[in-house]
């Protein structure tokens, strides 16, 4: 025992010691973790990620961490193994000088606009008669545009409904609606009824592709554009009634027609003498003040009771799930160290830290987290290394993930190499598989590229050949052959399939016999990785000198390298308290 103590002082009083545990990255891991699945809806556990809980993290080691496709809820760090997973996760960034916002963007940031500057739904007051002197077109095409508006929001709306009743699948990602006014010139085209249709919509045709794509997967069914679009005229007849309209489906299209037919066109838009084509008197509104707030993550009671709703209605949560402690250790527990601003241009006047985004209208909160990426742009003019916004994981094989590939230009981390691949190149990939090395086609097309012959045809014809290495390798890109056949990839000691949950009781035990099997020179290096034990901070090189090797922290410290790389496990404390 003496000799145990003399021993356990030496490793305590080592060179390697580290002193000061203050402001540094702390760490627990839970290894290896197993879940139901929210994306694909898997019953079994089926979704399989690398698990951390920060005692501490700075941002500095946060940044690294999101550069291997890490991801943060709370204080839990995790990471999805990817070449087991049921739904691949690709974190994805777009620099935010470069945004290209698209046309619904647009739209919908133009929409915003005249909500606040109050032309959107408007009364026709005095001083807007005083506008209609000055421009009398101006009025009749904000009306257009208003009743535009709302009768997408109704569409969409409808497609809600639908989803709910089972009408439609609630597994997809369904396109936004685009309304537009019918000019009398092109009205016979489109209907038989032509002489007062004015408003069409052509979402069936979408949504029937969307369905078409679905059902070639499963072997199955999909719906004609005309079944979808009678579908949603039958949700919309009563909306469409208090505007003094009428719905119907012609040819795929969900059209809509008034009750008089002596028209005058103004511009491009179409208004009918007499109809009345007013906006329900509770979407009218006057000039509104927005107020956008940048605000540390503690609790808010207003915040609190927004979540609450946008969980209840959009996600179907039951109100017994949606809790306070939910909301706090989801949304407000944070691990990240405060960085304070300092004038130098490193750090932005804010701070570094975590953040909610919060928008008010006449000082009610609204909403949460909207120009996040405008934030980034006009941060960088203080701040020049904040450059990029991390939209979190794309999942291509959901449907309700896809909508972050809109953000664009955007890219996807390669999950062996960690190297960035524009989302056009990878794609092309995801279309075929889920999981994908992303890297090795970005290699391949630039070896292609510099071949003074090479046609479109062969680097089409190389891409259809192209098979990835899904064989995951060290940062040095070093691969050995195994004697003993085990798996290649080093995430894999536990050697479990995604089906065998019930051999998942004692990992550790099995990771120990596993790390046995694997030859020296195929084992990483944990003598550098800082382990926290009884408020000290050592190398595990000095701690395995003192005590001798232990096969079962050997293995877990092997995967915990695997997942963090080198540099990092050198600078995050490693705790085994």
């Amino acid at each position: 025992m003496a000799d145990k103590m003399n021993v356990k002082s030496e490793a305590s009083s080592s060179s390697s010691t580290i002193d000061n545990g203050k402001d540094r990255s702390v760490i627990d891991d839970y290894g290896h973790l197993k879940s139901s699945c929210g994306y694909c809806k898997s019953r079994s556990n089926t979704s399989i990620a690398h698990g951390l809980w920060a005692h501490s993290l700075t941002v500095h080691d946060y940044q690294a961490l999101l550069d291997r496709g890490w991801r943060r809820s709370g204080c839990i760090l995790y990471k999805p193994e990817m070449e087991k997973t049921c739904c691949p996760s690709y974190t994805i960034r777009l620099k935010a000088s470069d945004f290209v916002p698209s046309k619904e963007q647009v739209r919908v940031a133009k929409r915003m606009q005249r909500f606040l500057d109050g032309s959107l739904n408007i009364k026709n007051s005095d001083e807007q008669k005083d506008i209609m002197v000055d421009n009398p077109n101006r009025l009749q095409s904000n009306r257009i545009d208003q009743m535009i508006d709302y009768l997408a929001d109704q569409i969409n709306s409808s497609v809600l409904t639908c989803i709910e009743q089972g009408e439609l699948p609630s597994e997809i990602q369904f396109p936004k609606a685009s309304v537009r006014s019918v000019a009398p010139n092109k009205r016979k085209l489109q209907a038989e009824e032509a002489q007062d249709l004015v408003y069409t919509c052509n979402i069936s045709f979408q949504i029937a592709a969307a369905l078409r794509r679905q059902a070639q997967k499963n072997a199955g069914a999909g719906k004609d554009s005309s079944l979808v679009a009678e579908m949603l005229s039958k949700h919309l007849n009563k909306s469409a009634s208090a505007l003094s309209l009428s719905v119907k489906a012609c040819n795929g299209h969900v059209n809509f027609y008034c009750a008089e037919t002596q028209d005058v066109t103004v511009g491009k838009h179409v208004v009918s003498k007499g109809s009345s084509l007013k906006i329900p008197e509770k979407f009218q509104v006057k000039r509104q003040n927005l107020e956008i707030r940048l605000e540390r993550s503690t609790f808010d009671r207003e915040e609190y009771e927004l979540y609450r709703k946008y969980q209840i209605k959009v996600h179907n949560d039951t109100p017994d799930h949606v809790t306070e402690s939910s909301y706090t250790e989801f949304l407000i527990d944070s691990p990240l160290i405060f960085v304070q601003p300092n004038g130098d241009g490193t750090v932005p006047s804010c701070g570094f830290g975590s953040f909610h985004q919060q928008y008010l209208v006449n000082g009610k909160l609204v909403a949460v987290a909207l120009q996040e990426i405008n934030w980034v742009k006009e941060s960088q003019r203080q701040c020049p290394s904040l450059q990029y916004y991390y939209l979190g994981y794309y999942i291509h094989s959901c449907n309700k993930m896809r909508y972050k590939a809109a953000y664009r230009p955007s890219e996807l981390l390669c999950p062996l190499r960690y190297e960035w691949v524009p989302f056009d190149i990878a794609k092309r990939l995801l279309d075929r598989k889920s999981y994908v090395v992303l890297s090795d086609f970005s290699i391949l097309q630039n070896e292609l590229s510099l071949l003074p012959n090479a046609s479109e045809d062969q680097i089409e014809e190389e891409e259809e050949d192209y098979e990835s290495n899904d064989v995951r390798v060290d940062e040095d890109e070093e691969m050995f052959e195994d004697s003993d056949d085990d798996d290649d990839d080093d995430d894999d000691d536990d050697d479990d399939d995604d089906d065998d949950d019930d051999d998942d009781d004692d990992d550790e035990s099995v990771g120990a016999e596993t790390a046995s099997l694997i030859p020296a020179k195929m084992r990483k290096d944990a003598s550098n990785i800082v382990i926290g034990l009884r408020g000290k901070q050592l190398k595990y090189k000095d701690i395995r000198q003192a005590f001798g090797p232990n096969e079962q922290l050997e293995c877990r410290l092997d995967k915990y390298l695997t997942a963090v790389g080198t540099d990092l496990s050198e600078r995050v404390i490693y705790s085994i308290d």
